[in-house]
């Protein structure tokens, strides 16, 4: 757009921008100037879209910091849980409690309505426990597959049918336990949900690595002892 001396609107701008001190000499000027108003027909000065401005910029600073308050608080009570969970693992006497003991506490720390483990290659004296049910092989190489775990949609993995409910399962978390990094899966947890959006492919896996690492210590006191 030009105006009437054959200037555009990016000539002016231009100019502007290289005399700093042209409103300084003007000062008058912009009390005159006046903008349209984003939040109505009536126009506004430049002093006031300026504080108006301002004042949204506060507003968004106020909504960010609120949102770095709320994920603190809730990372805070995330470690709680994981704290309390850790310590009744800890303090089970009897091998062959904890696996029910994990998976129950897993249930109502971190509020999973669903959750299943099995074990493979344990000890004979837990040869008879339910977490020892028989694993075929296919589930067994994939649970060895996975280095981090498997988040989404539910599918026909065998896993599922560990669940109490499979049918009600919309979404799900394959999380190998093993002994090490590098080393075969020697357990699944499933976690099991009916929000299809609890656990997608693109989640953070951070807290479910953290738990299927303390989940395969604890459960370790089930396995032979290694060489």
């Amino acid at each position: 757009m030009s105006t009437q001396q054959g200037l555009s609107e990016i000539d002016i701008a231009s100019y502007l921008a290289r005399t700093p001190g042209f409103f300084e000499r003007h000062a008058d000027l912009l009390a005159h100037v006046e903008l349209a108003n984003p939040h109505g027909p009536r126009a506004v000065s430049l002093q006031q879209r300026q504080m108006e401005m301002l004042r949204e910029r506060i507003r968004g600073m106020e909504r960010r910091l609120m949102d770095m308050i709320r994920h603190g608080q809730d990372n805070a009570a995330l470690t709680d849980r994981l704290h309390q969970w850790v310590c009744a693992l800890m303090q089970a006497t009897d091998a062959r409690e904890i696996p029910e003991m994990l998976v129950v506490d897993l249930q109502e720390q971190f509020r999973i309505p669903q959750v299943a483990l099995r074990l493979w290659d344990v000890a004979p004296a837990f040869a008879d426990q339910p977490v020892a049910r028989g694993v075929g092989p296919e589930l067994r190489r994939l649970a060895s597959s996975l280095r981090t775990p498997y988040c989404g949609a539910n599918t026909t993995f065998e896993a599922v049918r560990w669940l109490g409910h499979p049918s009600a399962v919309a979404s799900l978390a394959l999380l190998p336990l093993r002994r090490s990094y590098t080393g075969p899966a020697f357990g699944m947890l499933v976690f099991g949900s009916p929000d299809p959006t609890r656990y997608t492919p693109e989640m953070g896996t951070d807290l479910l690595v953290r738990i299927s690492e303390l989940a395969s210590a604890a459960v370790t006191r089930l396995l032979p002892a290694s060489d």
